[in-house]
């Protein structure tokens, strides 16, 4: 006798036993709960008093937790000669403004790119692909000599900009709209008389929303996270995890404010991600099919 087969969403899918099932789930189970490891050990190590920082060997629990390492923090912040508070808006005025400009960049070179025929644009795609290979690292001292030349050394925006040409976001971009948006529809905007211009804005960037709400995560995850530019040698304009390391500079006495601040760095990412998780996981599975 033929077993039943189930149907997800009109699909005919392979059966499934009730013991396989629990067995992925108390396996997913497990998995998550262990890459939730690092960041619960994150905030325990922001609750130690000092005693328990530098017990060894080191304890996952906090056995005497207390908030004092977040207020050595702010005593911390108010005694700096350049006020904490401007080390946080310099962080997110680059976060926001770094992946407002790769946004708006990328999705208008991946709009070109995948819809727009004109000569020379494979071997454009197959040199931002190679691009993809290089670490920034490998181009610094040209970029130095870049920002050298057109006055933008010790300026924020020196690192506003290169965050600009970010290849990986066209790339992500490029990919998803060739497999999400239809030049069918697309045709049928323009012979409505829609503009070039309002066919992305209208039709092809609300098609590709879970590529470019990724491609936030990943902009502004990326500049948030950012230390100390090597372009920049004013303490004003420093971001806030350079003002981390200071902290941590300072020795034995600041580890508990420093564990304090690396809680508080690593919120707004966390924040960013649950939000648009879903978007994520589907520009994922998504971006690399075709129809």
């Amino acid at each position: 006798m033929s077993k039943k087969l189930r149907t997800r969403r009109h699909a005919v899918v392979l059966n499934r036993s009730a013991g396989g099932d629990a067995g992925i789930t108390f396996f997913l189970t497990i998995l998550g709960v262990f890459m939730f490891l690092p960041m619960l050990y994150t905030v325990l190590q922001s609750l130690k008093p000092l005693d328990e920082l530098w017990t060894f060997p080191p304890r996952f629990w906090v056995y005497n937790p207390s908030f004092k390492n977040y207020g050595d923090l702010f005593r911390l912040m108010n005694t700096s000669w350049v006020p904490f508070s401007r080390y946080i808006f310099n962080t997110v005025l680059i976060s926001v403004t770094g992946t407002a400009g790769n946004l708006i960049l990328a999705s208008l070179a991946a709009y070109v790119l995948s819809k727009i025929k004109f000569p020379g644009r494979g071997w454009m795609f197959q040199l931002i692909v190679k691009s993809l290979m290089f670490h920034s690292t490998v181009g610094g001292i040209t970029t130095f000599l870049i920002l050298s030349k057109v006055g933008m050394v010790d300026n924020i925006l020196s690192v506003i900009i290169p965050a600009w040409g970010s290849t990986l976001g066209l790339y992500l971009m490029k990919q998803f709209m060739e497999s999400s948006v239809s030049d069918a529809v697309l045709e049928s905007a323009r012979l409505d008389g829609a503009s070039e211009l309002r066919t992305f804005l209208v039709i092809a960037m609300p098609m590709v929303k879970p590529a470019w709400l990724t491609l936030i995560v990943y902009s502004f995850q990326g500049l948030w996270n950012s230390g100390s530019s090597i372009y920049i040698y004013s303490e004003q304009l420093k971001t806030f995890n350079y003002a981390i390391s200071q902290i941590l500079a300072g020795g034995v006495v600041r580890a508990g404010a420093g564990a304090a601040s690396v809680v508080i760095m690593m919120l707004v990412p966390i924040l960013v991600f649950v939000i648009t998780q879903s978007n994520i996981i589907e520009t994922m599975s998504s971006s690399g099919m075709k129809d």
